[in-house]
């Protein structure tokens, strides 16, 4: 049992409310997995409430039936229907957020009967965080409420949201979630700053917790040329970007820069993932006539570090649009995998301060393309030296972002 535990002499019940948890193929789902296993094993009772996977799963799994309350690894999981919010317009997909914490409330309503102490809600969706202030109300419950991107925010940025009582209805909720909640953990000091210069939250409110990485899924994994051979690209120097393809990525940039890069033809792009902005994004390289891009569907959990060890450079990109010091969750992933990180991203982003101080790659600012490539050339003429760059990020990763230290910190909120 954790030290929290022993102090409050109790066993906790938990309740995690995310809209991503396994089988959806994401770094957040396998995130909330992964919190969800280790308070398990710190001696807590587990439920997770998360959404009926209807995307971002690997091929194999699309046509699963899955039942709406489970028992998964010791892990009550309850999977909710909820409104499409996947491949529709941003209207529906508004529309499904914002009744989506009702939704979610009269299910929990219907299914948990025993006491709830700590609730946890993942964040995005922002109005998920609003189960949690009612969870908090009706049972009592500690509300620890876990910010990953600053809605709305990044929405406003990207130009998502631009209708002024939109703006100003979502700006409403978020000062009512963070008004509610007892703790709010962010992934960054980046974000933490913003939190408080910006929406006024008191700082002694919100903590910095590290999102971690489980690193024991890529030890003693090998380059095998599995995927290099299902993919027919034994020969070719690959840089790869495997997670959600949203407005977020900005892979309209990668795009771009590829078609620049037509005279390597042993460099490839490799674009493993799905979202609501991959057809469009094919459809640019179509246009563009590329051949140096491929796309592929999201592969399994388990095919993860198998697919990673095949690729040369770990690939990472966010809009320049965005304003606000978000990290990708696949810089980590990367680094455990001992994967050079190639990032571009906005110029806000706490990213390019974790690939310098851990020595893991290279990042720039992904609005100019003719830099994007002459940085990328030069990997391709020193890629016999990079590997140094890998080991460095395993290195850094085990010492400052591992599961146990991360989720320990995440546990001491609970009191």
């Amino acid at each position: 049992m954790s030290e929290t535990a022993r102090i409050n002499n109790r066993l906790m019940h938990v309740l995690l409310i995310t809209s991503s948890y396994p089988p959806e193929v994401r770094s957040s789902a396998h995130l909330m997995q992964e919190l969800a296993e280790e308070l398990r094993d710190r001696g807590h009772k587990v439920t997770v409430a998360t959404s009926y996977p209807y995307h971002n799963l690997s091929g194999n799994e699309k046509s699963f039936h899955f039942e709406k309350v489970s028992v998964e690894n010791g892990i009550e999981v309850v999977r909710i229907k909820t409104l499409p919010s996947h491949g529709v317009g941003y209207l529906l997909r508004g529309i499904s957020q914002l009744l989506l914490p009702y939704v979610f409330l009269y299910h929990l309503k219907r299914i948990i009967k025993h006491r709830v102490d700590v609730v946890i809600v993942y964040s995005p969706p922002l109005t998920l965080a609003i189960t949690g202030g009612k969870v908090k109300k009706m049972n009592g419950a500690r509300y620890i409420l876990n910010v990953q991107d600053l809605f709305p925010q990044n929405a406003i940025d990207l130009g998502i949201l631009k209708n002024k009582f939109l703006i100003a209805m979502f700006e409403r909720i978020e000062r009512n979630v963070y008004t509610r909640a007892d703790a709010i953990a962010v992934h960054s000091e980046g974000n933490r700053k913003f939190l408080i210069e910006k929406k006024g939250v008191p700082s002694q409110k919100i903590s910095t917790v590290h999102n971690w990485i489980d690193v024991e899924a890529f030890k003693n994994v090998q380059r095998t040329g599995i995927f290099r051979k299902r993919y027919r690209l034994e020969n070719k120097f690959i840089f790869l970007f495997a997670g959600v393809i949203g407005p977020s990525q900005g892979l309209d940039f990668i795009i771009r820069v590829a078609k620049r890069l037509g005279d390597f033809p042993d460099i490839c792009f490799l674009i493993v993932g799905d979202g609501i902005e991959s057809e469009r994004i094919k459809r640019l390289a179509e246009r563009y006539r590329i051949e140096n891009v491929y796309f592929k569907p999201f592969v399994s959990k388990e095919e993860y570090p198998l697919l990673v060890r095949d690729a040369d450079v770990g690939l990472v990109s966010l809009s320049s649009k965005n304003k606000t010091p978000v990290v990708p969750g696949k810089i980590l992933g990367y680094m455990a995998a001992s994967l050079p990180v190639l990032a571009f991203l906005n110029k806000e982003s706490d990213g390019h301060l974790i690939i310098k101080t851990a020595g893991c790659g290279y990042s720039a600012v992904s609005d100019d393309e003719e830099n994007a490539c002459d940085i990328i050339r030069t990997i391709y003429n020193e890629r016999e030296k990079i590997h140094c760059y890998g080991e460095n990020g395993f290195k850094y990763v085990v010492s400052n972002f591992s599961k146990g230290v991360c989720i320990g910190n995440l546990e001491k909120l609970f009191s």
